[in-house]
């Protein structure tokens, strides 16, 4: 086995083997373009390290040295040497893009011996010695554990001394006199002297970056982006060049387009005489790259066609980092650009009409949890905006929290379900979690490619950088801004397309989709095999998902219709009928307002499927809580007052012992309350068909399918079909309309599944109710299960996922395929689809493509998702399929 490779070794296809940044630094090479010389050692020395007790094998050292000597070759310097030193970069690269998540050295090989000679070959000393400063805080924070901020502290109080305000004014004397203080720091916290030994060097900083595949922030960010973690990260050693020799040198990154609204023009920052990191960690606010023409005409001539070159190479819009060396260019990685929503869909349709992209290519581009992310709210363009202050727009969309300092708090009363907004002068990889749980992030430094404004717009969220008039005092936990001081905790409103900041909460309206949006959708629709279905309650909600492009609803739970403020007495009058004509009586009077309701939805849908679960829940649901019930009967009756109402509240007491579950999830609800209480769902089997009736007498064709909830056995839904075709057949004797109508089940419990084949012989189709055969498969109670323990099993990795959120294909997904397998062994023509929360989730939806389902059925706002999805999940079994039949013949 090779662990180590050349960069002109490897190429873009060999992610899995030297990771992202390695593959495309090869490609980039043997395509001819300017990249400073390196090797990688690969994802499988990473794993090989783990696997020896996080050691590295003399194999990978014995490659890395052979490497080493062939790259001092190749640039005729050497590594620690005193006449020509080579220096080198020390990045990781893991399979998928982990932008600041893993560790970095820059300018290694630097000691007291290199930085001489870098000194009197540049004849530029002040370079040398910063050069050589950073170093020693990089490598001791990275390798050594000495935290940058003992560095920073020490370089504040030189300055105030010196009267500076910037690093800039700092001489080559400054930087020598300040680089002994920060030897004297490493000695001081480590107990050993700095290591100046480049050798030495090299195989901690190489230890360090495979140490960090398993930090806090990395291992966060894998389970927020569903990032396997046993992928390991390859280390990428490259020689350096540097962006801080002189103002003909100068570093930046740019974005082939813009990555927030997708236009196709170049985008990003740049600082001259300064490296990398000053630009990503918001050290030192950036200028726009457009300036660069002015400042490096040349250079920004040469670096444009490198960046066409690339965006037409990968066919889509490129991130790249660069350096300019005495005026030269170097391009030191590109990856596929993280974008915002906005920006994904409008790059992946201008690349159609530009002819880079086939429209199919085109759809299964876009992320589909994407699409999602524009359906969220923004300002109402009537609000008279007034901002406080306004920075850079890194992130576009709105939204309103409290103000928060630390990560950690915003953690914390996230948790505890506040809305917060982190604000910080710029933040680092260790805020992840603080990034994560903030409605959005504000930093007074920092510019549009700093790692607030990436991490945010890959998450989807507001941000706001380089909010230079935000004066932050984090001791005091205050904001200023001019004359107006903000505290811990006060109210704001940021909107991330404009970089205003406004005090309080501000109007929002709902979004509008753009025209690219639409034509996306519309080519996923071409594309896609499975129906698009709502779940939908109301007109309302039935409205917005055919807005959204459903095709139907998948799932109209009656049950909230119960529970309208209006209806409760009425309802409760039902529940404690003591008779089953005190039962029907009440009935009657929720008979017209259930039918009021199927109309309304009839009509939203306007002649498309709707699919209409009967009641589910246990009864008592409907009752007031126990404990609160439980105190007001007993505060009646120690003060004896109002004994009428006293008399009501313990009537109501009994009948909520009376209809009170050790376990209601498997208890007393679904078909199981229709075969005791059949009256129930005559109600609303005649509703529904009343409601058809009655529209079908004014010429619109509606479609109910009637669908009985929590069928264990065959003969249940037997019986509870009987009580709906009796309903039907009474309302069309009492109207003279005829109407067509279905009645399937809900598949939800396992024998369900396991007996289909028997259950289909009553059934016109299926619909698997994943929320519920989630929680009977795995024997969880999915409030309890969340609320206890299931965070810990996935962060622990005893389960990949959520099982309530990802379909679990192991179990819950074998029901499934053996219920449609079954069911369709019956009854060829039975359709079945899912209308559990998975109905919105890609990976699930790919699932239900793969069994062959009819549809799928999700929330109104995850329709487009869905959309999209299962038009990528078509495509994918067609490659895969064409594939299959390539290999076979």
């Amino acid at each position: 086995m090779t662990f180590v490779y050349a960069f002109e070794e490897g190429n873009r296809h060999m992610k899995k083997l030297i990771g992202g940044k390695g593959a495309n630094l090869a490609e980039m090479t043997n395509i001819g373009l300017p990249v400073p010389e390196g090797f990688t050692i690969s994802t499988e020395a990473c794993l090989d390290y783990y696997t020896n007790s996080q050691t590295l094998s003399d194999q990978v050292k014995q490659e890395t040295f052979a490497a080493l000597k062939d790259l001092e070759k190749k640039t005729g310097k050497t590594l620690g040497g005193a006449a020509d030193p080579l220096f080198v970069s020390i990045r990781s690269g893991a399979v998928a893009s982990m932008p600041g998540m893993m560790d970095t050295v820059l300018n290694l090989g630097m000691n007291d011996e290199t930085v001489e000679a870098m000194a009197s070959l540049t004849d530029n000393p002040r370079f040398a010695y910063d050069s050589y400063r950073r170093f020693i805080q990089m490598f001791s924070d990275v390798v050594l554990g000495v935290e940058t901020y003992f560095f920073e502290r020490e370089l504040e109080k030189y300055r105030e001394s010196k009267g500076y305000d910037s690093d800039p004014e700092m001489t080559a004397a400054d930087w020598q006199e300040l680089i002994q203080t920060y030897k004297q720091l490493v000695d001081t916290h480590t107990g050993r002297p700095f290591p100046v030994d480049p050798h030495e060097q090299l195989l901690l900083s190489i230890k360090a970056v495979f140490d960090s595949w398993n930090n806090d922030r990395a291992t966060i960010y894998r389970k927020l982006h569903q990032i396997p973690h046993n992928l390991g990260t390859a280390v990428n050693i490259q020689s350096m060049v540097f962006g801080n020799m002189g103002d003909d040198s100068g570093t930046g990154v740019a974005f082939t387009r813009n990555p927030s609204t997708g236009e196709a023009l170049l985008y990003g920052e740049y600082l001259v005489n300064a490296q990398g990191e000053d630009v990503v960690a918001g050290i030192r606010t950036p200028q726009p790259i457009s300036t660069m023409k002015d400042v490096m005409p040349e250079v920004f001539e040469e670096f444009q066609a490198v960046c066409s070159r690339l965006e037409s190479h990968y066919e889509d819009m490129q991130d790249i980092e660069f350096t300019v060396e005495r005026g030269k260019l170097y391009v030191l990685q590109t990856r596929n650009g993280k974008r915002t929503s906005q920006a994904s869909v409008k790059i992946a349709v201008d690349m159609v009409e530009e002819g880079v992209l086939t429209k199919e290519q085109a759809v299964d581009r876009v992320d589909p949890d994407q699409l999602h992310q524009l359906l969220h709210r923004r300002i109402d363009d009537g609000y008279e905006r007034q901002a406080l202050v306004k920075g850079l727009p890194a992130s576009p969309g709105a939204a309103t929290g409290r103000i928060v300092f630390d990560a950690d708090e915003a953690d914390r009363r996230y948790k505890g379900g506040e809305h917060v907004i982190l604000i910080r002068p710029e933040t680092t990889p260790d805020d992840i979690h603080g990034i994560i749980a903030a409605e959005a992030v504000v930093t007074s430094r920092g510019g549009m490619t700093s790692h607030a404004a990436v991490v945010a717009r890959g998450m989807g969220k507001a941000c706001i950088c380089g909010c230079e008039g935000m004066k932050i005092n984090l001791q005091d936990k205050t904001i200023r801004v001019q004359d107006k001081t903000l505290s811990h905790l006060d109210l704001i409103t940021i909107d991330g397309a404009t970089g205003e900041v406004f005090e309080g909460d501000v109007p929002m309206v709902e979004p509008e989709l753009s025209g690219e949006f639409q034509q996306l959708l519309n080519w996923a629709d071409d594309v896609r095999r499975l129906g698009v279905r709502a779940n939908a309650d109301n007109p309302v909600d039935a409205a917005k998902a055919v807005e959204f492009g459903a095709e139907g609803i998948g799932l109209c739970r009656t049950e909230h219709m119960f529970m309208e403020q209006e209806r409760v007495p009425v309802v409760r009058s039902m529940i404690l009928a003591e008779t089953v004509s005190e039962r029907e009586e009440a009935l009657r009077r929720l008979l017209p307002m259930q039918q009021e309701d199927f109309e309304g939805i009839f009509k939203a849908m306007a002649g498309r499927p709707v699919t209409i679960r009967l009641l589910d829940p246990p009864l008592h649901e409907f009752l007031p809580d126990l404990e609160e019930l439980l105190v007001e009967t007993t505060k009646l009756q120690v003060t004896g007052e109002n004994s009428e109402l006293l008399q009501q509240k313990q009537r109501l007491l009994r009948k909520l012992r009376e209809l009170n579950e050790f376990n209601p999830m498997l208890g007393h609800r679904g078909c199981r309350l229709g075969m005791t209480n059949p009256e129930i769902y005559d109600m609303q089997a005649e509703a529904i068909f009343r409601a058809a009736a009655a529209l079908e007498q004014n010429g619109m064709k509606v479609e109910p399918e009637v669908m009985i909830p929590l069928v264990g056995h065959v003969n249940e839904l037997r019986d509870m079909r009987q009580v709906v075709e009796d309903a039907a057949a009474r309302v069309t004797d009492d109207t003279g309309v005829h109407f067509t109508y279905t009645v399937g089940t809900m598949i939800e419990v396992p024998r369900a599944a396991l007996t289909a084949d028997q259950i289909a012989a009553e059934a016109d189709f299926f619909s698997f109710g994943t929320n519920d055969l989630t929680q009977t498969t795995f024997g969880y109670s999915r409030d309890d299960a969340e609320g206890k323990f299931l965070q810990r099993y996935v962060d622990n990795g005893t389960l990949e996922t959520n099982p309530f959120v990802v379909l679990d294909r192991d179990g819950v997904g074998k029901l499934v395929r053996e219920g449609v397998t079954l069911g369709r062994g019956a009854k060829p023509d039975l359709k079945a689809g899912i209308c559990g929360e998975h109905g919105g989730d890609p990976s699930s939806i790919a699932f239900c493509e793969e069994q062959g389902l009819d549809y799928v059925s999700c929330s109104p706002f995850r329709v487009p998702v869905a959309r999209l999805a299962a038009a990528q999940a078509a495509i994918r079994a067609g490659s895969k399929q064409a594939s299959s039949e390539a290999v076979s013949n």
